[in-house]
């Protein structure tokens, strides 16, 4: 089996940075009044600045596969090294893509204009990114393909425009429920991408995948974040309303999270990492960054909690995240996070990274441990 290197990554964030107080001048306010939900989600959170990928006028600047290219040609470029003809296999991860068919990845691979090739589309929330991750290094790995290109985007900031709400008949008031309204104070757009190989880079860092582990909690716990279909009218799918409107009318279509249930995604990460150390995947010692994707920041407060219960502590000067100024970019996130981290000029030749993802979709956890390969260098910084 070959070993699996990440040689390049990449991103791309739409426009110029949005601060809190720009958000509604882009998402609009709900029958013309600022949210009551906002001040209190962005205290929990504490996001300063986030991306969209509409304009103030509520129009998309690009689609969601015209960012996930973008990306893509992001990654190429720093590496350097790697011509289109040479990648095989292409996987990509989405919430929700531009058209309900085809697949994401169709779309994306058009856009991006690589040659023929293999592709795969993965769907869901937060770990779709590490599904399509994982599904590229397995292909590199089995030597299936040489090269191979993972990536994620989100578009959600056009789930959450005013509009949406005020045509819809079960919000007659024109105020949304708090499992919907906060959302559209947590998430935001935007893309990255990994190149990956059977061989490191040979010019400057790259980082060798050493495992990913993805385990579903679906069958212990309700669905907690969702859109297609409603609680409220007895988990009936968009579909099977008797027509489209009226599922939009009763809220089906809408982005929703369990607020009741949402607790829960830490309990299930925290729980998977201590088993992964049980068995000795890893040394909680020997890591020397720690890449968490958590949605808010009242969530690492009780990682650390959860995680000194179970005898583990990994020390805050440890943890990398860019939530704060990048925002919650959903599948995107650990890319995005990654992107920034292996071309910082933070990392050493040997020094271990470990990733962890997890989704309160219907609760799932994503973990990776990378160890870097290679010198950085000076000129890798853009």
């Amino acid at each position: 089996m070959n070993s699996v290197y990440i040689t390049g990554m990449g991103k791309f964030l739409p426009g110029s940075p949005v601060s809190n107080d720009e958000m509604e001048d882009y998402l609009g306010k709900i029958g013309g009044k600022p949210s009551k939900t906002k001040r209190l989600i962005l205290e929990k959170n504490q996001i300063r600045y986030r991306y969209y990928a509409m304009d103030k006028e509520q129009k998309s600047v690009y689609t969601n596969a015209e960012m996930a290219s973008l990306a893509i040609r992001d990654a190429l470029e720093r590496n350097g090294n790697v011509a289109d003809h040479d990648i095989g296999f292409l996987a990509t991860g989405t919430t929700r893509g531009d058209v309900l068919l085809p697949g994401f990845a169709s779309m994306v691979h058009a856009e991006s204009g690589l040659p023929v090739m293999e592709i795969a589309s993965h769907s869901g929330l937060c770990a779709g990114g590490m599904h399509a991750l994982k599904n590229a290094y397995l292909h590199i790995k089995s030597g299936e393909h040489e090269a191979a290109i993972s990536c994620a985007s989100e578009f959600l900031s056009r789930e959450f425009k005013h509009t949406k709400y005020e045509a819809q008949g079960i919000h007659g008031s024109n105020r949304v429920p708090f499992d919907t309204d906060f959302l559209r104070f947590m998430l935001s757009d935007g893309a990255g991408a990994a190149l990956l190989q059977n061989t490191p880079s040979s010019v400057g860092q790259s980082l060798r995948i050493e495992w990913i582990d993805n385990k579903s909690y679906a069958n212990k716990y309700d669905v907690c974040m969702y859109s297609g279909m409603s609680k409220e009218d007895g988990n009936q799918s968009w579909l099977d309303y008797s027509s489209i409107h009226e599922a939009a009318d009763h809220g089906a279509l809408n982005l929703k999270q369990d607020v009741r249930l949402v607790n829960e995604i830490t309990k299930v990460g925290v729980i998977r990492f201590l088993e992964l150390v049980e068995e000795g995947r890893f040394d909680p010692k020997e890591i020397d960054w720690m890449v968490c994707h958590y949605s808010s920041h009242v969530f690492k407060e009780e990682i650390f909690r959860l995680l000194e219960l179970g005898g583990v502590t990994i020390p805050e000067e440890k943890w990398f995240t860019n939530l704060y100024t990048k925002g919650n970019t959903g599948s995107a996130s650990i890319y995005i996070m990654l992107e920034e981290l292996l071309n910082s000029g933070h990392l050493s030749e040997g020094e271990q990274v470990l990733c962890v993802v997890p989704e309160s979709g219907r609760f799932q956890t994503s973990v990776m441990l990378l160890t870097v390969v290679g010198s950085f260098q000076a000129n890798d910084l853009r």
